[in-house]
């Protein structure tokens, strides 16, 4: 039988999986901006690191909310 704290791991090394992959996306497409001249390209390259960028801070933020979670259950448990 899986306990919450198993699960609970299992959700957030998915969520530092995603992280990682996440943060290479945004290094490419910030090298694949810094290395266009056409304006289409650099107007479907801004929309990209704008889309990976706010999909990154998400991931960070749900990140930081499983570790606050798990911390607070920490310190209720000690109780």
């Amino acid at each position: 039988m899986m306990t919450d704290n198993y699960i609970q791991e299992l959700s957030r090394e998915q969520l530092l999986s995603d992280l990682k992959q996440t943060k290479t996306a945004l290094d490419d497409a910030y090298s694949n901006f810094e290395q266009v001249v056409d304006p289409d390209l650099v107007d479907s390259y801004i929309y990209e690191v704008n889309a990976v960028q706010k999909r990154y801070h998400f991931l960070l933020k749900q990140v930081q909310m499983l570790d606050l979670q798990n911390a607070i259950e920490g310190e209720l448990a000690a109780l």
